[in-house]
């Protein structure tokens, strides 16, 4: 009778102890989710943050593209009031700024002396580095997003996560292919 009453409670115990490793790990995977996403905000805050200076920069050279630099203002503002909605919108906003940054440096093309300009042309690798790590950022995101929604989809840790209330976390997604794209940033001279 005892040995019964201590293998129940040893498998109890050993039940307990599951549990909480399984929770413990949807925690972590959870906080992973969060640290990515807060990385792509700083790559975010970073890419708007040089947008005004690379504005200014090219409105010095192009006088005439006034309709062009308060498209890309809007979209900078719309990306930024972005921050905090649905990876959706977030997504949304940051490819329209993308498209009007593609049209800001189609404009520059047609200005040699902006294209030598050491400002434009530290600016243009700023924004060109950017873009990679918001890339890399996307990347990390999505990778922890799966794994995060992955454990919450298989037994038995799919259990645990609806009985404490997790739930799936949303990818970054470009669904437009023209979207997936990098700003074209090549200022070199041609041929």
């Amino acid at each position: 009778m005892v040995l019964t009453w201590f293998v129940i409670v040893i498998a109890v115990f050993l039940l307990a102890i599951w549990l909480i490793g399984m929770f413990n790990h949807l925690v972590v995977l959870k906080n992973r989710v969060a640290e990515a996403d807060s990385d792509i905000n700083v790559q975010l805050k970073r890419r708007h943050d040089l947008i005004p200076n690379l504005i200014k920069t090219v409105e010095g050279y192009a006088t005439h593209e006034r309709e062009l630099f308060e498209k890309v203002t809007q979209a900078r503002s719309a990306a930024v009031s972005a921050v905090g909605q649905t990876k959706a919108a977030r997504a949304a906003a940051e490819n329209q700024l993308t498209s009007t940054l593609k049209s800001l440096f189609a404009v520059a093309e047609n200005y040699p002396e902006l294209k030598a300009n050491t400002n434009f042309l530290a600016l243009q690798e700023e924004l060109s580095d950017t873009e990679n790590k918001v890339m890399s950022s996307r990347r990390f995101y999505n990778t922890n997003v799966k794994d995060f929604n992955t454990r919450q989809e298989i037994f038995p840790s799919g259990v645990i996560a609806k009985l404490f209330g997790f739930k799936k976390a949303e990818l970054f997604e470009l669904t437009d292919m023209a979207e997936r794209e990098a700003p074209k940033v090549d200022f070199s001279a041609q041929a």
